[in-house]
């Protein structure tokens, strides 16, 4: 009979199918000092290792005679947990020799851990030689991991890099099992896959992108678009993050699968890529802007007509921090302030948090300094000058191109 100890996610000892912690739930401080070693399983701990790492800020006055009280603890609670017939050296022994703390783990102790990463070994072994076995391998793997290593313990420090690294073999193994499946095409399972290791980590944006792709090769378009908009807000909302630039690829991705593909009339076409709003400024993201900025740079001989480049800054008058509160609200303000000023054909864009890039087109003669007059009266009406210094500084294309 074997002992199976589980840490990816919910942590047990089992045997016979029987958890062996049930009747000590409630003590942590055994249980932890029974995962630290298990963790260290099979090397050498120092008394006062053990103490920094667990109870550094333990008020007792004798801290390794606590420790020693409770390694007996633990002791008898190893040898409650093995078979009376069983020998402890085929399952788990707790010495003591020459000043070290060692817990030795026997032929009959499987550990999650070890197959998880034994399992990864094989999927790596025949990827190029045996790719059903190596799907197998990667598959039965990720069934191991169903949560971070020892996730119900509290923060720990010296939890941090083996939680870390046995993570990263989750995310490595799911990419690798993701480019086979997608290689042979397999979308369906893929997307299965893709929703099981989003349930552990939901901000993966390489995991989100393949669950899309595959959605749009099976036909989903609809539940990619939906999908999209549910992965960006999430990341806004909890983590404050802007949509990264293959993210926005796979935007227009699957905006492109929603036209007809079968148009054959220009003037449908036409219908299809006209903007909907023909009024205002085009706010853009930088990678469009940088795109537009470059065109023009190309077409620069051919351009008669005087075009200018802007830049907008923002400035707290108090040298204190602009809060990211705060910064939304400017986004906001700016937006709508250069949608209502700037004509149609003009661009702009959010350079950073605190910088606004324009791009303005057919200038005649001295317009830019009414532009530019005009976009700061409409600051100075909102208020927005009494908490920042604001900067215009505007340069003819032709030359910011020399």
């Amino acid at each position: 009979m074997k002992i199976y100890i589980n840490t990816l996610g919910e942590f047990d000892l089992l045997f016979d199918n029987e958890s062996k912690f049930n009747e000590i739930n409630r003590a942590y401080r055994l249980i932890r000092l029974f995962q630290y070693f298990l963790t260290f399983r099979n090397k050498k701990l120092l008394p006062e290792t053990i103490l920094d790492n667990l109870w550094r800020d333990c008020e007792s006055y004798d801290p390794k005679n606590m420790l020693r009280a409770q390694i007996f603890r633990l002791r008898n609670l190893i040898k409650k947990s093995i078979p009376e017939d069983g020998d402890e050296s085929d399952y788990l022994r707790l010495s003591f020799t020459n000043g070290y703390y060692c817990l030795e783990t026997g032929s009959k102790v499987v550990i999650d851990v070890e197959e998880f990463e034994k399992l990864i070994s094989i999927g790596d072994l025949h990827r190029q030689t045996d790719i059903n076995n190596s799907i197998k391998a990667y598959k039965d793997a990720l069934k191991l991991y169903s949560g971070e290593y020892l996730n119900g313990n509290a923060y720990e420090m010296w939890l941090v890099p083996i939680r870390g690294y046995y993570h990263r073999l989750f995310i490595k193994t799911t990419l690798n099992l993701l480019d086979i499946l997608n290689g042979l095409e397999r979308y369906e399972e893929i997307v299965e896959t893709c929703e099981k290791a989003l349930h552990i980590d939901p901000y993966n944006e390489a995991i989100h992108i393949s669950l899309m792709e595959s959605m749009l090769k099976l036909g989903q378009i609809k539940n990619a678009l939906s999908h999209y908009e549910q992965t960006v807000n999430m990341l806004e909302k909890e983590m404050e993050q802007k949509p990264s630039f293959a993210m926005r690829e796979m935007y227009r991705k699957i905006q492109s699968n929603f036209i007809d593909k079968s148009i054959s009339n220009i003037f449908s076409i036409k219908e299809r890529m006209e903007e909907k709003s023909k009024e205002g400024a085009l706010l853009c993201d930088i990678d469009y802007f940088k795109f537009l900025f470059n065109h023009q740079n190309r077409n620069k001989d051919r351009e008669e007509l005087p075009r200018y480049l802007g830049l907008i800054s923002i400035t707290p008058k108090q040298n204190h921090d602009i809060s990211k509160e705060e910064i939304k609200i400017w986004h906001k303000t700016i937006t709508e302030l250069l949608g209502n000023e700037l004509r149609k054909g003009d661009t702009f864009t959010f350079w950073n948090d605190t910088q606004v890039l324009l791009m303005l087109f057919n200038v005649k003669d001295n317009g830019i300094n009414g532009i530019k007059n005009r976009i700061s009266n409409k600051i100075e009406q909102l208020n927005i000058k009494t908490k920042y210094d604001i900067q215009l500084e505007f340069v003819s294309l032709k030359e910011a191109f020399n």
